[in-house]
């Protein structure tokens, strides 16, 4: 039962401290997932988020889904994506008419000029993180430097139609000796 509490309170402050969305989620759930409760490593976290960027739906749900299901079952996915969910979604029923009153208040104006840059440093963070275990060798550089360049080239490219040809060519490069 420890991990049901845990993994609720893991989301629930993950998705509740984060700002800026699905990607801002990305390294308070690294620390809570990772670093706070060891329930995978570095390497693991990086496969299961690829493997969600690759899905529908956003990030935060399906990363809470898929920890939840590996740390305690159906009841620990349900447990991860309703902490992930539910308080966002009860704030905003209850408290969106005020917070729309707020938007052009020069005090939360300056209170998200303020957070905006942490942000930036918190992804910059994780993506070296999770770079630093992914950039093994020359191969998946390329890949990487690819990727940089398709997306810096072709703007205007899904990032899904990326994610599913990086999975191909994956498959294609890193498969070679290996079973299934």
């Amino acid at each position: 039962m420890a991990d049901i509490r845990n993994l609720f309170f893991a989301f629930f402050r993950a998705s509740n401290f984060s700002y800026g969305g699905g990607p801002a989620m990305i390294p308070l759930m690294q620390a809570e997932i990772v670093q706070k409760y060891k329930w995978m490593d570095d390497a693991e976290f990086a496969d299961i988020l690829a493997i969600t960027n690759s899905l529908p739906a956003p990030i935060g749900t399906k990363m809470a889904g898929i920890v939840g299901y590996r740390v305690a079952g159906w009841l620990g996915a349900f447990t991860a994506v309703t902490a992930t969910l539910l308080p966002t979604a009860l704030i905003m029923i209850l408290l969106g008419s005020l917070i729309l009153g707020f938007a052009e208040s020069p005090h939360l104006q300056a209170m998200l000029q303020g957070v905006r840059p942490v942000v930036v440093v918190l992804l910059a963070q994780t993506a070296l993180s999770m770079g630093r275990k992914a950039l093994r060798d020359k191969a998946t550089w390329t890949v990487a430097v690819a990727a940089l360049a398709v997306m810096l080239f072709l703007p205007w490219l899904h990032p899904a139609f990326l994610v599913v040809a990086s999975m191909l060519l994956g498959l294609a490069l890193f498969q070679r000796g290996k079973t299934a």
